[in-house]
């Protein structure tokens, strides 16, 4: 908690929450009992923090300290347990849920990044690693395709909500406003991905090239 006041606090705890319910709704397609839950929810809160704490050296990792957040974490995973069957698209259900936690996220571990003392650019990177990586361990676990590498929009928005929001702090912009408007940025670019299916242009395959041989 060092760096950590009483707004983060709970801002943190809902991204938590939100996080493990995405966790546990892959948990739900994938048909696990109560303890794979748990364990995705968990993995899925906590992975993306856990490693920008430990490329920060904040050790021990916030979630040590604070078995509050396991809690929530616990209890998002088995009220899915029991209510996921209520959801009509688990899989669409997922995508919003991840949508929440990823812009959350972002910004939580781009303000995190920089109450630490990292530098700008290094903050907005912590933020997209935190926003990402918990999500990327959920789907591997899970024998899913992460998210990360689907033809969407997805990191873009995480990096874009840091970035607003780190832009805005340096300029003198209190936090609160700073936060909402970096939060909105990532969900809004990623809403707007999930509604019309906006993605980067990908590669395009082309003939390749015939290099002169050398030895004739």
């Amino acid at each position: 908690m060092a760096a950590l006041d009483a707004w983060l606090y709970w801002i943190d705890h809902a991204a938590i929450a939100v996080f493990a319910i995405s966790g546990a709704l892959v948990a739900s397609r994938k048909q696990m009992d109560a303890v794979g839950f748990i364990l995705i929810a968990i993995v899925t809160g906590f992975g993306g923090g856990t490693l920008r704490d430990l490329l920060l050296g904040r050790t021990p990792v916030f979630w040590l300290k604070a078995p509050e957040l396991v809690a929530v974490a616990v209890v998002s995973a088995i009220l899915v347990f029991f209510m996921a069957h209520l959801v009509q698209n688990r899989f669409r259900a997922l995508l919003w849920a991840d949508a929440v936690g990823l812009s959350i996220y972002a910004v939580l571990g781009a303000e995190i990044a920089l109450l630490a003392g990292a530098h700008a650019w290094a903050a907005v990177i912590l933020g997209v690693i935190t926003a990402t990586f918990g999500g990327i361990a959920r789907d591997v676990i899970c024998n899913e395709i992460p998210l990360i590498l689907r033809r969407e929009i997805y990191v873009t928005a995480a990096a874009a909500g840091a970035t607003v929001f780190i832009l805005l702090r340096l300029d003198g912009v209190w936090r609160e406003p700073a936060f909402l408007a970096g939060v909105m940025t990532c969900f809004l670019i990623r809403a707007a991905a999930l509604r019309y299916g906006w993605s980067l242009p990908g590669y395009r395959a082309r003939p390749g090239r015939d290099y002169p041989n050398p030895d004739t």
